[in-house]
C-alpha cells in the first residue's frame, strides 16, 4: 500500500521591517556632526583657494623707468669714473714726481744782549739766518704762512712772523731773523740756569717754526703744515756766535 503524499508547505510571506523612532539624543549627535561638515566644508575651499592663489604667479605689466631716473644714473657713473681717473692720475704723478718735504735750517747765528732787568724779566736780542730750501726737482712750493718761536727751554721767549714767498724747484732762500725779547717773564728756575749758561759761556736756545706750505703741480695743488725745530748753542753775548745746532723738519 502507497503512502501518501505530503501537503505542499504554506506560502512564504515577508513579515514588514518595524521603523524603530530615533531617540532624541541620537538625533542632537547627528546634526552637531552635520553643523561640523558644513563649518569645515568652506574652510577647506578657502585653504584650497589660498593655496592655489599662491602658487599661482602674479603677472603685472613692466612699469617704464622714469627719464629722471635714468639721468641721475648716468649722472653718478660719470662723476664715479671721473673720481677714479682723477685718484689714478694723481698716483701716478706722485709716484713719477716723489715729492719731498722742504727743509728748514739755521746756519749762522749772533747773541747781542741778555739782560735782566729784575731776578725774572728777561730782555734778550738774538739774530739768526733761517735757510728755507725746496729740494723738489719738479715741484714749486709756496710759504703762505710763517711764524718763528724762540724758547729758552721749555719758556718762549720772543716770536715773529714772516712775510709769505715761493720756492721754484730745487731752489734756496735766505731769511735773515731778528728777534727782541722785552721783558719777559721766566720762571725763577728758567731765570737761574740761564744766568748759568751765560757764565759758562754756552747759551743753548730752541728755535721752532710753523709754515703752512702750498705745492703746485700744473693744475694740481695741495696744502700741508710743516713743522721745523732747531736746536742752537752759542757764546755768551755781546759777542756771541753760533758754535753748533742740529734741525729737523717733519708735517
Amino acid at each position: 500500500m502507497d503512502p501518501l503524499p505530503l501537503p505542499p508547505p504554506p506560502p512564504y510571506t515577508p513579515t514588514p521591517l518595524k521603523q524603530t523612532k530615533p531617540s532624541p539624543l541620537y538625533q542632537i549627535i547627528l546634526s552637531k556632526q552635520a553643523r561640523k561638515q558644513q563649518n569645515s566644508t568652506p574652510e577647506s575651499v578657502i585653504r584650497s583657494s589660498k593655496l592655489r592663489s599662491r602658487d599661482q604667479p602674479i603677472l603685472r605689466h613692466p612699469r617704464k623707468t622714469n627719464p629722471i631716473v635714468w639721468f641721475g644714473a648716468i649722472l653718478c657713473l660719470i662723476f664715479s669714473l671721473l673720481l677714479i681717473f682723477f685718484g689714478i692720475a694723481t698716483l701716478v704723478i706722485f709716484l713719477s714726481v716723489k715729492p719731498r718735504l722742504p727743509v728748514f735750517d739755521t746756519p749762522a747765528a749772533s747773541l747781542s744782549v741778555i739782560y735782566f732787568d729784575s731776578p725774572e724779566f728777561l730782555n734778550g736780542d738774538i739774530t739768526f739766518v733761517a735757510n728755507f730750501s725746496n729740494p723738489n726737482r719738479k715741484l714749486s712750493v709756496r710759504y703762505e704762512y710763517l711764524y718763528i718761536e724762540l724758547y729758552f727751554l721749555e719758556s718762549p721767549i720772543a716770536t715773529q712772523v714772516l712775510q709769505p714767498f715761493s720756492q721754484r724747484p730745487g731752489d734756496v732762500r735766505l731769511i735773515t731773523v731778528h728777534l727782541l725779547s722785552s721783558l719777559v717773564y721766566l720762571p725763577p728756575h728758567l731765570a737761574l740756569e740761564l744766568q748759568k749758561q751765560e757764565q759758562k759761556n754756552r747759551v743753548i736756545y730752541n728755535i721752532k717754526g710753523s709754515f703752512k706750505v702750498k705745492v703746485k703741480l700744473g693744475l694740481l695743488q695741495y696744502s700741508y703744515w710743516l713743522h721745523g725745530n732747531c736746536q742752537i748753542e752759542m757764546t755768551s753775548p755781546p759777542t756771541g756766535v753760533l758754535i753748533t745746532h742740529s734741525c729737523r723738519t717733519k708735517r
